[in-house]
């Protein structure tokens, strides 16, 4: 019996992977938590306070010098490799809950214009370039075009005015899309700007070409209709509906209810870090002897993309506080408390884009006897497979992963 936490800090990264600088080469250096608490001591003269993250061995992790570089409760420690291409949360939520990511690519629209062009004419739409760029009109109406706001390649977004065109025919043309795109996810944005959407069209980085979304007025001008349209995935070889299937009860808090989306799951969106942190723990008392819980702290990443360490100091504060009112909930033995993250988000590189940087694996386990170093993750996939064993449920059956940790009855074992 054992009630499996999975709580994701969004963009929480400890350090750049070595294939991070190929988009960008500043990003070789990403180091989000490490230029975190730099900013923090610099602003402020003090280090930045996070004993409950210290005390699963966070400074094991990322051996800095404001972080304890020892674990004092029953932990296993770790890092992960992201697993999948670019760094993204969708995609980094589905190889975590055990998704074969191993399909999808990092790709501009520039490459493709043809098959996505000969798919929507298929479907009975016409298509023009964008006075000669690589950006597809669609029905004079629609635009399809990279997205801007994620890194270079890993999205496409189908954009129009809703005083033009209905949502519903918008997200047809993104299925339309989706068909034969092949990066994470393609999202259908309907909203109301201040001008025709090609006024806000701009070059991105890396060749890419799209729809200004924050310039257009669509974030500010109310009325905003989003739905993402994530790649094609065996969703029964994920651990979610793994549980599920096998009367496992599940819940899904914040950000993960969204990007998961399991027809089985209790779904408790939300944003707020206080009510995602209170929604857990609240799963966590009316839970059974044996549940699954994923949740995601989602402000942190929103302090990455606003290049604000002081909010995601502030916000990593609160999100360390409530693991400590956490912890007590999960004291029984087989309990598991796994913090980890999809990405970084370094909001001191320079730009507004995630990171590609290893994440933290922490996991706490009120039965052993204490500390075991985990070996290194290649995929959060890992994640997914170590949660699945400690539910008692076969991690083969995941679409990818490899257990971090032997079954509960030999947990106190060190790893590697």
């Amino acid at each position: 019996m054992s009630r499996v936490v999975i709580l994701v800090i969004d963009g929480f990264g400890v350090g750049a992977m070595p294939d991070a600088g190929a988009p960008r080469s500043a990003d070789a250096t990403a180091d989000t938590l490490g230029h975190l608490l730099d900013a923090h001591r610099a602003n402020t003269g003090h280090r930045l306070p996070l004993p409950t993250l210290e005390a699963l061995g966070l400074g094991l992790v990322h051996p800095h010098r404001d972080l304890a570089r020892t674990a004092s409760l029953p932990a296993a420690v770790g890092r992960a490799a992201p697993g999948y291409p670019g760094a993204d949360t969708y995609a980094g939520h589905q190889t975590m809950m055990g998704a074969d990511c191993s399909r999808v690519t990092v790709a501009g629209i520039a490459g493709h214009l043809d098959e996505v062009a000969e798919a929507l004419r298929a479907d009975g739409h016409r298509t023009a370039l964008l006075d000669g760029r690589p950006v597809l009109v669609v029905d004079g109406r629609v635009l399809v075009h990279d997205n801007l706001e994620a890194d270079p390649g890993v999205n496409w977004n189908v954009s129009a005015r809703l005083e033009d065109v209905p949502f519903a025919e918008i997200l047809a043309i993104a299925h339309a899309v989706r068909s034969v795109a092949p990066v994470a996810r393609v999202i259908a944005v309907g909203g109301h700007a201040d001008a025709p959407l090609d006024a806000f069209v701009r070059d991105g980085d890396l060749g890419t070409v799209g729809l200004d979304t924050p310039a257009s007025g669509f974030y500010r001008n109310g009325g905003l209709e989003v739905q993402h349209l994530g790649a094609p995935l065996d969703r029964t070889r994920r651990l979610p509906e793994l549980a599920a299937g096998a009367g496992v009860p599940v819940t899904l808090v914040g950000k993960a209810a969204d990007v998961l989306a399991c027809d089985a799951a209790l779904c408790r969106p939300a944003v707020d870090t206080a009510e995602v942190l209170a929604l857990t723990r609240e799963a966590v008392r009316r839970a059974p002897a044996t549940a699954l819980i994923v949740g995601n702290v989602q402000e942190t990443d929103l302090a990455g993309h606003q290049q604000d360490s002081a909010r995601y100091a502030a916000v990593l504060r609160q999100t360390d506080s409530g693991l400590g009112a956490l912890l007590p909930c999960l004291s029984s033995p087989g309990d598991r408390l796994i913090v980890t993250g999809d990405h970084g988000n370094d909001p001191a590189v320079g730009h507004a884009r995630h990171t590609r940087e290893y994440v933290p694996v922490l996991i706490h386990r009120p039965e052993a006897a204490g500390l075991a170093l985990l070996p290194p993750a290649r995929t959060l996939a890992d994640v997914g497979a170590t949660a699945a064993v400690a539910l008692g449920l076969r991690a083969a059956a995941l679409a990818n992963g490899t257990p971090l940790l032997r079954p509960v009855a030999r947990s106190t074992e060190v790893a590697g």
